[in-house]
């Protein structure tokens, strides 16, 4: 299999084709996967579409070390959560495939990174080690070539400063910032930006009451003067990203793909505008898997875009883009 085609993928057949490809390498290759279709009546052999895929339920990454072939991990992302509170491990092989991933998905949607400069307001993604979200706005960064590029923690001044100055310059700007810490800046230091996208990761962390999505980005656009604000949707189990630039409807690179499932049966599937479990299929995922039943609620449109609603009662509460209904 030629892993470098999956970031030319143009064609849902070229998706799909590769998406089975994809499929048994990983049955062949990663033993709590070929278990898990097992228990499912479901192998190389029987699988010949897409939608007879089985996902694999997040809750495999807490618990097992979700692999495909043997060889050892160069990178371990986190989740982040509570004392006491398990959390997920993404073992990644080839770091190179998530930067590839990360760098070719933002350029889908956003251009070349080196025509923006990137501000970061991530202190809760900072403090720790092994954030997959930290790592990859840190080469972004990098890739930006911009001087004035980089991360703040908790010098919201510094950062109002430096926000005002560059959009008056005309300066494309990018300042990506979990939940919290983006409402601390817009009831801190109010301004009217026209060259910036405010792009937020979700995430209270504890910090702040949790607010809807559509609440959290009037409070954003109001104190900013702007007529959107962005989303990333991601998560520490996935190599890939999907953006919303307006109105939380999310859209996808094209190796990557979400559907729904209903909330009580893991092998159905939901009709497109129906609320239910988010499945979702990152075929960066290469060496993990690549087909993830998640704990997210939401729904999908025929173009292909998607909505996050929430999450499933009693689930652990996400870092990433997760507004509590």
């Amino acid at each position: 299999m030629d892993i470098n085609s999956i970031f030319e993928i143009k064609t849902s057949t070229q998706f799909n084709n590769m998406a089975l490809d994809v499929f048994n390498f990983q049955y062949d290759n990663n033993p709590i996967y070929q278990e898990f279709c097992g228990y499912l009546g479901k192998s190389g052999s029987n699988v010949t579409a897409v939608d007879e895929i089985p996902y694999l339920p997040i809750e495999f990454f807490k618990s097992k070390r979700v692999l495909t072939t043997n060889q050892k991990p160069k990178l371990v992302f986190e989740s982040s959560g509570t004392t006491g509170q398990l959390t997920s491990k993404h073992y990644v092989i080839k770091p190179e495939i998530y930067e590839e991933s990360y760098l070719k998905t933002f350029e889908h949607f956003y251009g070349n990174i080196k025509d923006y400069c990137v501000l970061a307001l991530l202190p809760s993604y900072m403090e720790r080690e092994g954030s997959s979200l930290f790592y990859m706005v840190k080469v972004l960064i990098e890739k930006s070539k911009n001087p004035k590029s980089g991360f703040y923690l908790d010098n919201i001044a510094g950062l109002s400063k430096t926000l005002q100055s560059l959009d008056d310059s005309g300066c494309k700007t990018i300042l990506i910032g979990v939940s919290y810490a983006l409402l601390d800046l817009a009831e801190n230091h109010s301004m009217n930006l026209k060259n910036t996208i405010i792009m937020e990761t979700g995430g209270m962390k504890g910090r702040r009451i949790e607010l809807v999505r559509d609440e959290l980005h009037r409070i954003l656009k109001d104190s900013f003067g702007l007529e959107a604000v962005h989303s990333e949707y991601g998560m520490t189990e996935l190599l890939s990203q999907a953006y919303s630039q307006a109105n939380g409807i999310f859209n996808c690179a094209p190796w990557m793909s979400v559907s729904i499932r209903e909330t009580d049966d893991p092998m159905s599937s939901e009709a497109y505008g129906k609320i239910g479990g988010i499945n979702i299929i990152d075929l960066a995922n290469v060496y993990s898997c690549s087909f993830i039943a998640t704990q997210d609620l939401g729904r999908v449109y025929k173009d292909g875009s998607f909505e996050v609603l929430g999450r499933f009662d009693h689930s652990d509460i996400r870092g990433c883009n997760l507004m509590v209904l």
